[in-house]
């Protein structure tokens, strides 16, 4: 089994920001309840408050796929659909 790593940032939109904000507490919640999660974090640039930059890592591929269709069907999913990914995934 080989560890899977995303790093990277998002860019949201300005008229979305706020719904992302709003969001995002619970979105890692959520996260870190997951089975295979060993950590997740989301911080905001402080000089560009549109960027998040975003580091995950899970135990193995499949805890990581669970991870992403767990997404696409939450309200996260909803209120990124216009936000733009810049990620990296890693397994080692």
């Amino acid at each position: 089994m080989s560890k899977i790593t995303l790093s990277g940032h998002i860019e949201v939109p300005k008229e979305d920001l706020n719904a992302v904000l709003t969001e995002l507490p619970n979105h890692i919640a959520l996260t870190h309840q997951e089975a295979g999660c060993i950590t997740f974090t989301v911080t905001q640039d402080l000089d560009n408050p549109q960027r998040f930059y975003v580091y995950e890592e899970f135990t193995d591929k499949a805890a990581f796929e669970r991870h992403q269709a767990r997404v696409k069907t939450s309200h996260w999913g909803e209120v990124t659909k216009n936000v733009e990914r810049f990620y990296t995934v890693t397994e080692s």
